[in-house]
């Protein structure tokens, strides 16, 4: 392990949560305010679908060089950066209402979101042992999740028309920069960070890379097609934003067990463990015929698949010196993003049928079960060994 330079403060995750918080209010609310917002501004509707594939191109794209960036000016400056990034498209958004430039700014977006996923995962995670990276990736995910939800809510207070709820977003996004701002020590040291060769590439653990790119899979039509699935649903249309509501409930309130349940166990026996519980969840939705049972079986697909994500990434990153850690984080969130950029796609395809989304989102979860359950059998996954009690 990498010596800390003397007088260098140990790495402090106060600013980077805090400025998460902020961030992911104001982003859960901007994805739904995007597409609802169109016919206010004189836009197409059907703008929105191109909208969130290019969000996710420049998702994708952005986790090919932020690694270089954080690199050459530190944490603390590419998260304010980013930040800052993202402020200038929601802006150019308001101020030039046509179909190119919001077009142009989602893909901004996307490139900025990457770069704070990026700095603030990797933040988070340079720290010492598994269970310490488990307990703030569970803090991360926490603050995430529950900022996104919290985010729903501004909805009908501010509405969807007019400049008010653009602007609210920008100032929550201004508020996010106080954090790095004002606490200016406990970053890691930029120094740390170095790339991954090709030859470790090859030795990045396999269930950690399929559990990334599984939870893009999954997430990128849950956030993308669920409220048009859930809208279409006679008995269920009048409780659309409640039913998304509980998805991300279940995926905030899941992240202590998470962080609980990866250093004790194998992940990739965990990860096949939620999957078991996603597709469970997926013919619950199917079968329910009480609302009750519905809500609780979105509540369990929501919890499965947010749970992926940070199993797979502390994963892999069990095996890594500190200083790889930048590098590791930018390469799962290239396989999450091409998961998020082809998910939609296939989930809107694959399957002719009225459920086609929870057909196919089932089949992925119950197939990414089966190839975690033989990978954990086997003993051939890179977990660490679980930590007792």
């Amino acid at each position: 392990m990498v010596e800390l330079a003397a007088g260098h403060k140990p790495n402090n995750p106060l600013a980077p949560v805090i400025g998460l918080s902020f961030f992911a209010i104001a982003s859960g609310f901007l994805m739904s305010l995007i597409p609802l917002s169109l016919s206010a501004f004189g836009l197409d509707n059907e703008l929105a679908s191109w909208l969130a594939s290019v969000f996710y191109l420049g998702l994708l794209i952005g986790a090919f060089f932020i690694e270089r960036i954080v690199a050459r000016v530190g944490h603390r400056h590419a998260f304010l950066a980013f930040l800052g990034l993202l402020i200038f498209s929601v802006a150019a958004q308001l101020i030039l209402p046509n179909a190119n430039v919001w077009l142009l700014a989602r893909f901004v977006a996307g490139i900025a979101v990457a770069g704070v996923f990026v700095v603030v995962e990797s933040w988070l995670l340079m720290t010492d042992t598994a269970k310490a990276r488990a307990k703030r990736l569970g803090l991360y995910m926490t603050s995430l999740y529950g900022g996104s939800a919290v985010g729903q809510l501004a909805i009908d207070p501010l509405g969807t028309s007019g400049p008010l709820p653009y602007l609210f977003v920008i100032a929550l996004l201004f508020l996010a920069m106080l954090a790095p701002l004002l606490i200016k020590s406990g970053q890691p040291q930029s120094q740390h960070s170095q790339k991954l060769q090709l030859t470790e590439l090859k030795k990045l653990s396999r269930p950690a890379i399929l559990g990334c790119l599984v939870s893009g899979l999954v997430l990128g039509p849950i956030y993308g097609l669920m409220p048009v699935y859930i809208a279409a649903q006679s008995e269920q249309a009048a409780f659309t934003g409640t039913l998304m509501a509980v998805i991300i409930l279940g995926g905030m309130l899941v992240q202590p067990l998470v962080s609980y349940l990866s250093t004790r166990m194998a992940k990739s026996l965990l990860m096949a463990l939620f999957c078991l519980f996603g597709a469970m969840g997926v013919v619950g939705i199917m079968q329910a015929v009480h609302f009750n049972v519905l809500m609780a079986s979105y509540f369990i697909l929501g919890a499965a698949s947010f749970a992926l994500y940070p199993i797979a990434i502390t994963l892999a990153c069990d095996a890594l010196p500190i200083e790889k850690i930048v590098s590791a984080t930018e390469i799962m969130l290239l396989s999450y993003s091409f998961g998020s950029v082809f998910g939609p796609l296939l989930a809107a395809n694959l399957f002719a049928s009225a459920n086609g989304i929870m057909l196919y989102l089932g089949g992925c979860l119950f197939t990414t079960c089966i190839y975690m359950l033989i990978k954990s059998l086997k003993g051939i996954s890179t977990d660490n060994t679980p930590v007792a009690g």
